[in-house]
């Protein structure tokens, strides 16, 4: 289900596609795999929002990419990632990681704890050019960047700190707590995609749960709070 208001559409959350195997629980807010809705496609540049759960001493084996950005944002536990690039690393929670695939890379992301669970969300945006040359950048946030407040983690400029993304997209993240409230203007030539990683919040009046989306059609001031805690992503887009 979908809902319209003035200025913005919700994806309702019970829309999402689901897929589910012996060590992956995944929902799609956008058509991905098996899961194909003719109205969620993507919105702008943003093609991908996965929202995983892997399984403790499980993951997904190397396979390859070419010709995409692709964000980590880790919920609870831990990733480990490994790429045809050299790399190897440990993405946590407060981390913001990216992989420019470009002319081709392959990777694998595996779960490296024999009893927790690992939830993430696995984010896909379209560059802003093609054949680009594989890349790979990490950076840590504390949580008091982004404790009541809106944090850019990705950004073409790479300002503030933020990981470079080969697109016009700015991605803010912020962890709310009871009594919270972040403002953010979309100004009158951007878009804006809201996304609800954990809890409840309430925008402009209206309550959002965990998977529910947003598209932002053009310009509109947010108003995002919360009575019981929540963590959100708001994607600024071309």
């Amino acid at each position: 289900m979908s809902q319209n208001t003035i200025n913005h559409l919700i994806h309702d959350r019970d829309a999402r596609g689901h897929a589910q195997t012996g060590w992956l629980d995944s929902y799609h807010t956008f058509s991905f795999g098996s899961f194909y809705d003719p109205n969620r496609m993507g919105f702008r540049s943003l093609r991908v929002i996965n929202d995983d759960r892997i399984a403790p001493a499980a993951g997904f084996p190397t396979h390859s990419h070419r010709d995409m950005e692709i964000l980590t944002y880790v919920l609870e536990g831990a990733v480990e990632h490994k790429d045809s690039l050299g790399t190897g690393s440990v993405i946590r929670p407060g981390d913001a990681q990216i992989m420019s695939a470009g002319t081709g890379i392959s990777h694998s992301e595996f779960n490296p704890s024999p009893t927790e669970a690992l939830h993430l969300l696995q984010i896909w945006i379209l560059p802003d050019q093609q054949e680009l040359t594989p890349r790979y950048e990490q950076k840590t946030f504390p949580l008091e960047e982004k404790q009541g407040k809106l944090r850019l983690i990705a950004a073409k400029d790479g300002r503030n700190g933020a990981v470079i993304i080969h697109q016009d997209v700015d991605l803010y993240v912020s962890v709310l707590e009871h009594g919270d409230v972040v403002n953010y203007q979309v100004k009158p030539d951007r878009y804006a995609w809201l996304q609800i990683a954990q809890g409840i919040v309430n925008l402009n009046g209206e309550e959002l749960r965990t998977g529910d989306g947003v598209q932002i059609n053009g310009e509109e001031q947010l108003e995002i709070s919360t009575n019981i805690g929540a963590e959100i992503l708001l994607f600024d887009l071309a």
